[in-house]
């Protein structure tokens, strides 16, 4: 496939791409849907390991090798990076960046979404609604700290926490007390916030692609969690979500960059809070429970927009 030149518009409907999946699971579901509808499209499509790739960053043309060859040249590349591997994933995909190819979501955006406080920080400045967070260094500010988000109950969170794991409900002050000097203790870097009771275990994601919410899903935690994660045993419902959240799942998107990603909220007495934005969300439960094919909305949306070097880093954030 002849290499498209720089600033060319996207090509026109029909023509086949070669898109490259960032993911150390071939099988997983969210993977294999990815493959199927880029495949059913006429487009190639590869899965590439990110452990298994490696750069020249000395190179004047940078490039990346993968199990002892150069890869070949990639329109487009769906990152489906762990948190557990987010350095140096985000790592090989800015080394794709800076070979023209288009991301779905930028390594920056990436980075941010996965810092929990600095992503609070981000969507409290341009005014998303979110939990009232709390965030301390030292042990002696515990009391203080835990006044200033309301009192226990409330949620303690490591910050580099996922999939619902390093999340504590307190409730009582002693309680919360004892676990976040315990997590204090250890140097693990945690956030407290509200306890949003009237959520009542459950919360709503918004699966946004582009500017839109493409489909949305209303998640219930097991009887006696309150964390409403599937990974923890929750199910999923469809959900018609209000155009104010609506609104504030893609603004939140927007501030963080992604072009795809799924925002979680509780709904409040005083409105739907945004608790996290996730960069690299499941396709499983989402597609369960609303019958729609978000797989090939992800793919529609690569054949509008993929062009060389149409990325605002370019690598270089």
């Amino acid at each position: 496939m002849k290499e498209r030149a720089e600033g060319q518009a996207a090509p026109p409907p029909g023509t086949p791409l070669k898109i490259a999946i960032l993911s150390r699971g071939p099988k997983l579901y969210s993977t294999r849907r990815l493959v199927e509808e880029g495949k059913s499209r006429g487009h190639y499509v590869r899965v590439i390991n990110p452990l298994r790739c490696y750069m020249n960053v000395a190179s004047h043309k940078p490039e990346i090798h993968y199990k002892g060859q150069k890869l070949e040249e990639f329109d487009a590349v769906i990152p489906r990076i762990g948190a557990s591997v987010t350095f140096y994933g985000t790592a090989v995909l800015r080394q794709f960046e800076m070979m023209g190819v288009f991301p779905v979501n930028e390594s920056v955006a990436i980075s941010r979404s996965r810092d929990k406080l600095r992503s609070l920080q981000l969507l409290s400045r341009k005014g998303i609604g979110l939990p009232v967070t709390g965030f301390a260094h030292s042990p002696d500010d515990v009391q203080d700290l835990i006044k200033s988000v309301g009192g226990a109950p409330l949620v303690i969170k490591l910050l580099e926490g996922t999939q619902g794991i390093g999340v504590v409900l307190a409730e009582t002050q002693t309680a919360a007390e004892s676990v976040i000097e315990a997590f204090m203790d250890l140097d693990a870097n945690i956030l407290i916030q509200e306890f949003i009771k009237e959520g009542g275990g459950t919360d709503i994601r918004c699966f946004v692609v582009g500017d839109k919410v493409v489909a949305s899903m209303q998640r219930q935690a097991a009887e006696g969690e309150f964390r409403a994660n599937l990974h923890r045993g929750g199910t999923a419902s469809l959900v018609k979500v209000t155009p104010e959240e609506r609104s504030a799942a893609v603004r939140a998107a927007q501030i963080m960059g992604l072009n795809v990603c799924g925002v979680d909220m509780l709904r409040s007495n005083h409105g739907a809070v945004v608790i996290e934005v996730n960069s690299s969300p499941g396709l499983e439960g989402i597609e369960r429970a609303t019958e729609k094919n978000v797989a090939g909305m992800i793919v529609e949306f690569i054949e509008k927009k993929a062009r060389r070097n149409h990325t605002r880093t370019r690598g270089k954030g």
